[in-house]
């Protein structure tokens, strides 16, 4: 979709016309049809008028999240015409809350449909009317569009079937960001997990046909006023391996990437709005599949740290990813300030907070506290999880260092959190935040201004906490 500031006096007669309104008042000469149609002032609620050209979209709450919702319910509105061009005039508000309008439009006009015999060819353009364009809102349209576009990127990626999205696939996408915005970019193999001692992430995927890859970016401008460490949880594909999902629970799990590709979509937009901070991605790639060669309950795996891990569930892998990769990025990364992780970790994160809600962990609250901000200002929803002494003790092993499960099916999102802790060296612990994203990160239907499918989750809160430290 094409998106453009348009002058007044410049513009000229459009197709349609989008109206945002927050009471009865703001309906004008339609009040009396609208209300008659039954048109109600609640988000998600849209009416499109033909013989006027015009469609009327409501919000309830002057906040980002009605806002885009808004602009997204229209914009769908207007991609179900035939019409080509839309215009939205903008009042002090709306231009107060541009960065909402941008975003809503781009992410609420996103379509999936890589694998359709008929694709919607409707290449609509989207104009917003301004008495006089300023630096401050070209700019805005300018950011919003890199972040909005990289978030749809994550949706594609998510998206991709498992069979067209395999760990070398992942390696390749990473190599393609960092041609496209001049990133270094690093893809080790089995023979390097094996040669560092990753053996936690070395075994969950041994048993796939598809070779696991390390995936290190590294974005790195002169000058930086501070380093961002980014950690993905990049399963292509769970199958549970030998503690295999029933049929039911295996669908969507294309979507266990999610992580690995909010990391790599984030430091792709920060490269691309050239921010002063050091950035590194780091994405374990890895499928897990069943075979003669997988791993099992039972065995005993050691981590780069020189842990060891009881297996308990097969299932619960991404964490044993997630372990050698936050070890590497401690290892080879010198004088980090903040070090992030995101992973579609646990399902008792989706049962504990719903389908649209992050769980946010770690051991410094101050840093928690400031995620939490930069997440709610970013669109997304998120809250915190704490970590207690009690629920620590869930996840010991008689005989190794830690299992890979706990002992009790309650508070499952943080005795996960709380297993990746094992794998934060100490000088460390209060740098790191964990997000888990398995809940908004992949849902099979549409919400606000997101589709079926992927959300595309994680690479907006990680752009604004990184934006926020900028200023």
């Amino acid at each position: 979709m094409k998106i453009k500031i348009v002058e007044k006096f410049k513009s000229k007669d459009f197709d349609l016309e989008i109206i945002l309104v927050n009471k009865i008042e703001d309906l004008g000469e339609n009040k009396d049809l609208l209300e008659s149609l039954d048109f109600k002032i609640k988000d998600e609620s849209s009416i499109f008028l033909p013989e006027s050209k015009k469609i009327y979209s409501a919000f309830e709450e002057f906040n980002y999240d009605s806002i885009a919702i808004a602009i997204a319910t229209a914009i769908k509105k207007a991609t179900s015409t035939k019409f080509k061009t839309v215009k939205l005039v903008l009042n002090n508000f709306l231009e107060d809350n541009f960065k909402a309008l941008v975003e809503g439009a781009i992410l609420g006009a996103y379509k999936f449909e890589n694998y359709k015999s008929e694709k919607n060819k409707n290449d609509l353009e989207l104009n917003f009317v301004v008495e006089k364009k300023s630096s401050k809102l070209s700019d805005v349209l300018e950011e919003s569009k890199i972040i909005a576009s990289s978030v749809n990127c994550a949706r594609d990626m998510v998206n991709t079937a498992p069979a067209d999205f395999t760990p070398k696939s992942f390696a390749e996408a990473a190599q393609n960001i960092a041609k496209e915005v001049d990133l270094e970019c690093e893809v080790f193999g089995e023979k390097y997990l094996e040669k560092q001692k990753m053996m936690s992430m070395h075994s969950v995927g041994r048993a796939s046909v598809h070779e696991s890859q390390l995936i290190h970016l590294k974005y790195k401008p002169k000058k930086a006023k501070t380093k961002v460490v980014l950690v993905g949880k990049g399963l292509t594909y769970d199958s549970g391996g030998l503690s295999l999902k029933p049929a039911d629970f295996m669908i969507t799990m294309k979507a266990d990437k999610s992580g690995g590709v909010a990391v790599l979509n984030t430091i792709k937009t920060i490269a691309a709005l050239k921010l002063p901070i050091e950035v590194h991605a780091i994405v374990g790639a890895v499928e897990n599949m069943i075979g003669g060669n997988a791993y099992k309950p039972d065995d005993i795996l050691r981590a780069k740290n020189g842990k060891t891990i009881e297996v308990r569930n097969t299932d619960a892998e991404g964490r044993l990813v997630l372990a050698d990769c936050l070890c590497y990025a401690q290892d080879e990364i010198k004088d980090f300030n903040y070090i992030l992780d995101f992973a579609t970790l646990t399902g008792a994160c989706v049962v504990g907070l719903g389908e649209y809600t992050t769980g946010i962990m770690g051991n410094c609250e101050e840093l928690k506290h400031k995620a939490l901000v930069s997440c709610q200002n970013s669109g997304e929803y998120a809250t915190k999880l704490d970590f207690n002494r009690y629920l620590k003790k869930c996840i010991k092993s008689e005989i190794a260092d830690v299992c890979n499960i706990s002992n009790t099916r309650y508070g499952g999102a943080i005795t996960a959190g709380m297993f990746l802790d094992n794998f934060i060296y100490e000088e460390n612990k209060n740098k790191w935040v964990h997000f888990d994203i398995a809940g908004p990160a992949f849902v099979e239907k549409a919400w606000g201004y997101n589709p079926y499918g992927a959300s595309g989750t994680g690479v907006r809160m990680a752009v604004q906490f990184i934006k926020d430290l900028v200023n």
